[in-house]
């Protein structure tokens, strides 16, 4: 699932996976990443060889980040709670869960669900 970070709205989903999956190989195993394709998203290491912005991170014997490194770290990270709240929102209403047990689509279940924020 893609959120947008200013909106909070889901903007893509993709289709469920069984099974445990790696998080950049369910982003493309999905769709997710076709239908997102061309548009910025940032995440989180998980999605290390997508097209995705990750966090820097320092590089063996670098003891810190450059200031230019922590300034774009900061604002990924404000991005990254909007979405991570978005996404909790959906957890608490079981919007998530109903999807996962019932076999149904993402999208089925977002459309049938009637919620205000």
């Amino acid at each position: 699932m893609v959120i947008d970070a200013n909106s909070r709205l889901a903007v893509a989903t993709g289709h469920p996976l069984s099974g445990i999956r790696n998080d950049c190989l369910a982003f493309t195993e999905s769709g997710v990443e076709r239908a997102c394709r061309g548009a910025p998203g940032v995440a989180d290491s998980g999605y290390q060889g997508t097209r995705l912005r990750i966090p820097h991170r320092t590089q063996r014997g670098q003891d810190r980040l450059s200031l230019r490194q922590g300034a774009e770290n900061a604002v990924h990270r404000r991005a990254r709670a909007r979405v991570e709240h978005a996404l909790s929102r959906l957890k608490k209403r079981k919007v998530l869960r109903d999807c996962r047990h019932k076999t149904a689509s993402i999208t089925s279940c977002l459309a049938r669900r009637a919620w205000t924020t």
